[in-house]
């Protein structure tokens, strides 16, 4: 008979998909980051607990394209400042991708908040552009000139916070206690440029970006850079904490909210 392909797999082979993914080599990418100061209040607004603010009310928008070989990969994140347990780091909003298989290996292993969308990043000359879009909407649109080199940074460490979770089947809370996820990225940069320019928000009801406004922009930057990344989880979280905040994971809540029609139970 021949394989069945949907049957189970060998421990041999299950093994070297194992191998082969602890040795993916270095994959770079070329991204647009703007950061700025917004409403202290509307950023902490939207921190579940245990997150907390930081000393500064910073927003961080990350547009990239990723040389994936044979398939560029558009990649997009908007996070604001947080902390936990004495570390500061970013808890992202909305990260739009442009290709299914980096939306769900986020989504179901660390948890992150990535949804299928248009990410552009374009460069002619000095003059650049990116955007994030989503439902036929440019939420994000990042534009300028570069207006010199910039010192290149070491390698660095920058953390995430996810939070990950399973609905409940009944659409009544979740199926087990939500967990924080730390997601901790090493990055090497091989090139770094400042950019003049400005970042326009754009009102969607799906991705509403606009309730964190620039208040004052800090730096706009283009680089290539690559890196790694390696998830833990740091503890159980209070799944009537979390819940008043996981619209932020889907365009209609409603979705997970629903309870099975009557007499289907």
């Amino acid at each position: 008979m021949a394989r069945v392909r949907y049957g189970a797999r060998t421990e041999a082979e299950i093994a070297a998909a194992r191998t082969a993914a602890a040795k993916l080599p270095y994959i770079w990418s070329t991204g647009l980051v703007a950061q700025w100061e917004t409403d202290p209040d509307a950023l902490a607004a939207v921190l579940p607990a245990p997150l907390k603010p930081t000393g500064r009310p910073l927003v961080r928008v990350n547009i990239s394209r990723v040389d994936l070989p044979g398939h560029p990969l558009g990649a997009g994140s908007f996070a604001v400042a947080a902390s936990h347990a004495g570390v500061d780091g970013w808890y992202p909003l909305v990260m739009p991708m442009t290709h299914e298989r980096a939306l769900i290996c986020g989504r179901e292993v660390f948890g992150e908040p990535k949804k299928l969308g248009e990410v552009t990043v374009e460069r002619d000359g000095l003059v650049v552009h990116a955007s994030l879009a989503r439902h036929g909407i440019a939420f994000v649109e990042v534009r300028g000139a570069v207006s010199g080199q910039l010192p290149l940074p070491g390698p660095g460490r920058k953390t995430d916070f996810y939070f990950k979770f399973l609905p409940a089947v009944d659409g009544s809370g979740f199926d087990v206690d939500p967990v924080l996820v730390h997601c901790l990225r090493n990055e090497k940069v091989r090139r770094l440029e400042r950019v003049t320019g400005e970042v326009v928000l754009r009102e969607s009801m799906h991705d509403p970006v606009t309730d964190f406004p620039v208040l004052r922009l800090v730096d706009i930057t283009i680089g290539e850079k690559t890196g790694d990344q390696r998830g833990k989880v740091v503890e159980r979280v209070s799944a009537e904490d979390l819940l008043p905040y996981i619209h932020q994971r889907y365009d209609d809540p409603r979705q997970i909210l629903d309870a099975p029609p009557e007499g289907r139970a």
